[in-house]
């Protein structure tokens, strides 16, 4: 004979173990979830920010190939005058002495002040310790010392040869992986700082060589040997700086790479959240169609079937979308 109990007594029999894991699971996934959520979202987040990062290095390193070409350029141009002008008048070695006699002794219109001027200026800039200085360098045809280069990590400079020799990415990749961030921020701002040095110390140079072709210009006492000096030293100057700018946007290369690949590691860190959320959601789901099987409830086959479709949707929009 079949007994059957009443539903209010059921009601009030004690719920077994397995009933109240049951019942906590649909809670306790829905959190697990949620938090999966929260990762995935903020893992993207992060792999977004590093391909901003990455486009702004590859825009500074653009800038430093930019100087590094210009300049490169501009000794090319140099080098060719000098050559022109060798080839077509005789040149002598620049003699600071000589050239320094030869302007006080210039002969100027004494009903033109201009030129008189400029003949005082001239000689009193080149017996100045600036004018001395630049005069020996354009007499020696040696640029000044450049501050010693920064002391690279092992793992930086091989990953630089890498790049400079255009090796396969993968190989790449594999050198700039083990790179920590912090030692090629360290790097650049070594090779930054310098270029920087250097340019304060060839600013004083430059600006002599500048002043003394403009007063030569207008005491109207051109100086052919001069002219090829200053070519000479124009060239070096243009080439050692291009070097400058070439370590630079070496380092910026590299800090692009280390950049795009964060971005790709965060980027499957979010995909792995993602799908440990989908799998949370499953077993809501599996948990909430579980308890609508056995109390027979209208809502939990509701909620069920929601999560369901929720879990299709999105593996439709991933595979086919």
């Amino acid at each position: 004979m079949k007994t059957t109990i009443p539903n209010e007594l059921k009601a009030t029999v004690p719920m077994t173990q397995f009933g109240k894991i049951l019942t906590a699971t649909p809670v306790i996934m829905t959190i697990v979830a949620t938090m999966l959520a929260g990762l995935a979202s903020s893992e993207m987040t992060r792999a977004q920010y590093d391909r901003s990062l990455a486009a702004q290095q590859q825009s500074k390193a653009g800038d430093q190939w930019s100087y590094f070409q210009a300049k490169r350029l501009r000794a090319g141009l140099q080098r060719s005058t000098l050559d022109v002008l060798q080839a077509t008048t005789p040149v002598r070695s620049f003699n600071s002495e000589q050239f320094r006699q030869s302007a006080a002794g210039l002969s100027v219109a004494t009903d033109r002040p201009e030129p008189a001027k400029a003949k005082t200026e001239l000689v009193a800039l080149l017996d100045s310790p600036a004018g001395k200085q630049t005069l020996a360098s354009l007499q020696n045809g040696e640029l000044p010392a450049a501050p010693p280069p920064p002391h690279l990590d092992q793992q930086v400079e091989s990953a630089l040869a890498a790049i400079e020799s255009t090796q396969p990415e993968p190989e790449v990749a594999a050198l700039v992986a083990p790179i920590k961030v912090i030692t090629v921020n360290e790097a650049l701002r070594a090779a930054v700082t310098r270029a920087r040095d250097y340019d304060a110390v060839l600013t004083p140079l430059n600006r002599t060589i500048d002043q003394i072709e403009a007063l030569i210009s207008q005491a109207a006492a051109p100086d052919r040997d001069f002219t090829v000096a200053r070519l000479r030293y124009t060239g070096a100057r243009y080439d050692a700086e291009s070097r400058l700018n070439q370590g630079i946007a070496n380092l910026y290369e590299l800090q692009v790479r280390q950049s795009n690949m964060s971005a790709e590691r965060h980027h499957r860190r979010s995909q792995r959240f993602f799908f440990g959320m989908l799998a949370a959601q499953a077993a809501v789901i599996i948990a909430t169609f579980s308890i609508a099987a056995q109390k027979r409830s209208l809502l939990w086959s509701m909620a069920a079937t929601a999560g369901l479709a929720a879990i299709g949707f999105a593996i439709y929009v991933y595979f086919y979308i």
